[in-house]
């Protein structure tokens, strides 16, 4: 095998991943029936990233820009600190969207989350990467238990940025 040839291969078995850690944090609201009335606190706090930067950059790999995800969420009324896990796609060039895919448990109950930070334009990511607008789902039912609308705030963005770390 030649020199290029070696370093392809080298390339190609490299697993070299990262992970950041983010915390979003806003309100939610219970659908009737579900919860007390009223808004109530919601925060997830979460690391991300996935452990294969290549085939994450790569547009043909079943995993483009989608990595796992795992943290803790608080839902006012329902939960504290509740371990959770999913992923997370950066939905860009197809929908330009941010989805935050992950589930979680509550006394033995499943819980589904979907958020989503919408209408991602190179000319309003200030606005378009802090906000993400969510829905907690019963799994097994599948109903509506609450909607959140929660934020990426400024003041996190230095932890955020130093949180970064190649695994």
């Amino acid at each position: 095998m030649g020199t290029f040839e070696n370093l392809a291969q080298k390339v190609k078995s490299t697993r070299i991943g990262f992970a950041l850690d983010e915390t979003m944090s806003g309100s939610h609201v219970f659908e009737p029936g579900f919860g007390p009335a009223g808004e109530h606190p919601f925060e997830f706090r979460l690391t991300w990233g996935p452990d294969n930067v290549i085939q994450w950059a790569n547009p043909r790999s079943k995993t483009f820009l989608s990595q796992p995800l795992e943290g803790k969420i608080t839902a006012g009324g329902l939960c504290r600190d509740c371990h959770c896990y999913g992923t997370l796609t950066l939905d860009y060039f197809r929908s330009h969207k941010i989805i935050y895919d992950f589930e979680f448990s509550v006394d033995g109950k499943p819980y589904h989350f979907i958020g989503e930070k919408v209408n991602i334009k190179p000319w309003n990511l200030p606005v378009s990467h802090t906000t993400c607008f969510g829905t907690v789902t019963e799994m097994d039912q599948g109903k509506l238990v609450s909607r959140s609308v929660t934020h990426f705030r400024f003041r996190t963005t230095l932890g955020f940025l130093t949180s970064l770390r190649f695994v």
